[in-house]
């Protein structure tokens, strides 16, 4: 599978910033930690591609960014994340929850993810200040969810494209395309926009088709930037260790007496990380 890619460039005499999302292999990774259903998957899908442009904005080594999805479907939150280096994560609270197909034959992403509540986004450039901001979803649909949250959060009007095309386990194509008027545009780059993204209605099969360099070149011949970015989580097995540890020696070896064993289980990877009594012994210091 083709990696996973964010183009930039400018159109209309630089007057619109247009961004063009392959996310197949990075939502393709989520779907193979996370064993999503397909109506989950394609929620998903969508939002990390969407996280993944917020992230490609992303200034100094240290900055990230978080989105949460809590619309009230039956899929529950969707959490993703990720940083300036555009390593991404997420999970779905609910993954293997189905719905049946809307009457158009697709999958019902709306009622999945529910409209009634927010997408917020917390952004951290580092200093441990963070910028948070919130917007009421208008659909559940992801894409016009995330357009309304550029233009009542950060008063930036940006046409949005999300697709992701499922076939069983597989995820066949997945992407974004993102048209945002730069500051100073007239009345014509807005007009533009929101005729240029009626384009992509079928999008995942465009992406599917022709990549991300395909679907750029649907609307400009001119040179562009080009990003990669991967699924990357940060946990790891000395983080799993430092929890155990916060709970105390006392509190973790009631723990494990009433568990038979202590599971720390990240759930951005769907990893666990198991503990028995000669790694408790190890990790508090005692001979064994």
């Amino acid at each position: 599978m083709r990696k996973s890619m964010i183009l930039k460039t400018l159109i209309c005499g630089g007057s619109v910033s247009l961004t063009v999302i392959d996310s197949t292999a990075v939502v393709a990774e989520g779907m193979r930690r996370h064993h999503f259903s397909a109506v989950a998957a394609a929620a998903f899908g969508r939002t990390l591609t969407a996280c993944a442009y917020l992230c490609s904005w992303l200034k100094g080594e240290k900055s990230s960014l978080a989105v949460t999805v809590n619309g009230g479907g039956v899929g529950g939150k969707i959490c993703v994340a990720g940083d300036s280096f555009l390593r991404m994560r997420g999970f779905v609270e609910h993954p293997d929850a189905e719905l049946p197909p809307r009457q158009d034959g697709k999958l019902d992403v709306g009622g999945f993810v529910g409209k009634d509540g927010t997408i917020t986004v917390v952004a951290d450039d580092g200093t441990g200040i963070p910028f948070t901001g919130t917007s009421e979803l208008v659909s559940g649909e992801i894409a016009e969810d995330f357009s309304a949250y550029f233009l009542t959060s950060e008063q930036r009007p940006t046409a949005v494209a999300l697709g992701v095309r499922v076939k069983g386990t597989q995820i066949l194509g997945a992407g974004g395309v993102f048209l945002q008027p730069l500051p100073g545009a007239g009345e014509e780059a807005f007009s533009y926009c929101e005729e240029q993204v009626g384009l992509f209605r079928n999008l995942s099969s465009l992406i599917e088709e022709k990549g991300a360099d395909g679907v750029l070149r649907m609307l400009t011949d001119g040179a562009y930037t080009e990003r990669d970015f991967s699924y990357r989580c940060h946990c790891s097995a000395k983080r799993a260790e430092s929890a155990v540890l916060s709970l105390g020696k006392q509190d973790a070896y009631a723990l494990l007496k009433e568990q038979g064993k202590i599971s720390v289980h990240c759930h951005y990877c769907n990893t666990d990380y198991t503990f028995s009594k000669e790694d408790l012994k190890r990790l508090f210091g005692e001979e064994a």
